[in-house]
């Protein structure tokens, strides 16, 4: 949109004080700097707690690896439930921005009580950082909190206190991260004008940077830190992520200025129901065969905020039934009642949704290979041999091969495989989104046949040495797990990326957010059979042993 001589946004976005956006001062990938770094700092504090966390809780808290791998999945499911809520607070009230500075401020003090329950290791030396600022009284874990130590063969379990206090925080970084995981990508995706080809181009690209920084976090999470909380302390541990979500949050709002932002709809959840009223209150109407006596605004813009309207599509008809007009509203030309009454664009928005479910059902099934990462993977490496000479590999730090794995096939796939599918297949993006899942399912499929090859090699060695009922690790190195974990990693560029994309492009412009944590919520159901699974007091036992993954 020119306007004497300037290029406005076409796509209704303001400035952080409500006012249209000039394309040449704002958004595009000036902004993304910014966002890309809090995603990265961001994924660094979350994986920095959940790459370790089943050998925090089975080796300080005590637990057995069933109750563990649960504990795990259970928080990893909830912290893919909660997006929903900041999905709709953000489409609805509150926009993107503020959702993301709210709930990164939860975000931000949840890894303190688990500080205050570990402390440092008394013996790591760090009175000072940068010489000024004396963390001596955070390095002192509270008395009575701070787990028991076993002594000998002897492991007494947590206290209620302190499995109180450590679930507080684990649970309060569930919230924080639901008001992020749903905003963080559609606000970046924001930053780029659907109506102008050439940054909507730009926008497929920044997703698969976008995932590209998740993952150089998790790097760093899934090697240094587990390093720091198996060899320095889990309090250190702990504290680093805490520091790194402070400089996400620095690196968001240093921002504020260049940002593109698109006003609130109003609650998506609302308008969803008022078509479903609508449409059973006048379900004894007729859909007229002419479309246009359907009701829609006059106005070039939408009765909802933040959205362009929407053309009308001929499925799901029943729906149209909300967007009739009776004889009677005719007569009385009273239009106002939305539980009575909806606009085109109303009604088009549901059948968007309804269009996405089965689309939406096959991300749970990739989800549900993923999950076996942060469980049944480290489950499996802690009882094969992890020792190259005198050093030890802790199990968890494999997951970094995924996201080496990932780190290498963003690049590839960005500059190398997308321009010559395009060749191909005319497309702007090389693939369509469904073709890109749809091969990240394929070689998600690959990743899992990896994984069963390597744990039946394992049960094979452990009959012939005698070491099923052995508390010892069978003699079979843990890097042959790496190309489970590498595979997955192509996966998730395929999918995950994938995925982002649909659910961003084909959402409504009001629904955004929410189509966004609809996604993750594939996540939580991904989760769901690995929580049934390790909570069946019904598994296979093999010679006595309370699971098959025990050694």
């Amino acid at each position: 949109m020119n306007e004497g001589g300037r290029e406005y946004t076409g796509d209704g976005s303001v400035d952080f004080h409500g006012k249209p956006v000039l394309k040449q001062n704002t958004g595009n990938w000036r902004a993304c700097p910014f966002i890309l770094g809090t995603e990265g700092c961001e994924r660094l504090a979350y994986y920095g707690i959940a790459t370790n966390l089943v050998t925090y809780l089975t080796t300080k808290l005590h637990e057995g690896n069933v109750s563990a791998a649960r504990n795990v999945t259970t928080w990893q499911g909830t912290c893919y439930l909660t997006p929903l809520i900041g999905a709709v607070l953000a489409d609805a009230y509150w926009g993107r921005y503020w959702t993301i500075a709210a709930f990164s401020t939860i975000y931000f003090i949840c890894p303190l009580p688990k500080r205050y329950v570990e402390g440092l290791n008394p013996e790591i030396s760090l009175s000072k950082i940068g010489g000024n600022v004396y963390i001596d009284t955070l390095s002192r874990p509270v008395p009575g909190l701070r787990p028991t130590e076993c002594v000998g063969s002897v492991c007494p379990s947590a206290t209620p206190a302190q499995y109180g206090v450590f679930f507080l925080g684990l649970y309060l970084i569930a919230l924080g991260t639901g008001g992020i995981k749903p905003c963080v990508s559609s606000f970046g995706a924001d930053q780029f004008d659907d109506t102008d080809s050439r940054e909507r181009v730009k926008k497929g690209s920044f997703f698969n940077w976008f995932y590209f920084s998740i993952n150089i976090g998790a790097l760093i999470s899934s090697s240094f830190l587990v390093w720091i909380q198996d060899n320095a302390g889990w309090g250190l541990g702990f504290g680093i992520p805490a520091i790194f979500m402070g400089i996400a949050i620095a690196s968001f709002f240093s921002g504020t200025p260049i940002y593109r932002f698109q006003r609130p709809g109003g609650s998506p959840i609302t308008r969803m129901c008022q078509v479903l009223a609508a449409s059973f209150h006048k379900r004894s109407l007729e859909v007229p065969k002419d479309i246009t006596l359907l009701y829609e605004t006059q106005d070039k813009n939408s009765a909802i905020e933040g959205s362009r309207k929407l053309e009308h599509t001929n499925e799901l008809k029943c729906l149209d039934k909300a967007a009739v007009v009776s004889d009677a509203e005719s007569k009385s030309e009273d239009l106002s009642n939305p539980w009575r009454l909806c606009t085109v664009t109303q009604v088009e928005e549901l059948k968007i949704l309804i269009r996405m479910f089965p689309i939406w059902a096959t991300g749970i099934v990739f989800s549900a290979v993923y999950a076996q990462m942060s469980t049944m993977f480290v489950e499996q490496g802690m009882v094969m041999d992890t020792t190259i000479g005198s050093f030890t590999i802790p199990p968890a730090s494999l997951s970094s091969f995924d996201v080496i794995s990932v780190i290498f096939w963003v690049p590839v796939y960005d500059r190398v495989i997308v321009p010559i599918a395009r060749k191909f297949t005319g497309k702007e993006r090389g693939f369509s989104e469904l073709q890109r899942m749809g091969i990240g399912l394929f070689i998600s499929v690959l990743c899992m046949s990896a994984a069963a090859l390597v744990e039946i090699k394992r049960l094979q060695i452990a009959r012939e040495l005698g070491l099923v009922d052995e508390d010892v690790a069978v003699p079979l190195s843990i890097f042959w797990q790496i190309p489970q974990y590498f595979l997955l990693g192509a996966a998730e560029v395929f999918t995950f990326i994938g995925q982002l994309e649909f659910f961003y492009d084909q959402s409504p412009d009001a629904m955004r957010s929410l189509c966004s944590a609809l996604s993750l919520l594939t996540n939580f159901i991904g989760e769901l059979p690995e929580l049934f699974d390790s909570d069946n007091s019904n598994l296979p036992h093999y010679k006595g042993r309370e699971h098959w993954m025990d050694p």
